[in-house]
């Protein structure tokens, strides 16, 4: 991974990029279906914005498989 490129979202704009709630995000990534967040600090997590999107896709890559 390019370190260069890496930008942290934080839930706020998760929520808002994928459409979900919180309770929702954090069901999926409980049951591993989600990207895990990276600690920032001893109460603060964030997220990989190139994860984020990687899974984006991945969920509309298997619709559309579905839909063929």
């Amino acid at each position: 991974m390019n370190n260069k490129n890496i930008r942290l979202l934080r839930l706020p704009e998760v929520l808002h990029k994928t459409g979900y709630g919180k309770a929702w995000i954090y069901r999926l990534i409980r049951e591993g279906h989600f990207p895990q967040p990276v600690k920032t600090g001893s109460r603060s997590i964030a997220f990989i914005e190139s994860e984020i999107d990687a899974w984006i896709q991945s969920v509309i890559d298997r619709s559309r498989q579905h839909a063929a």
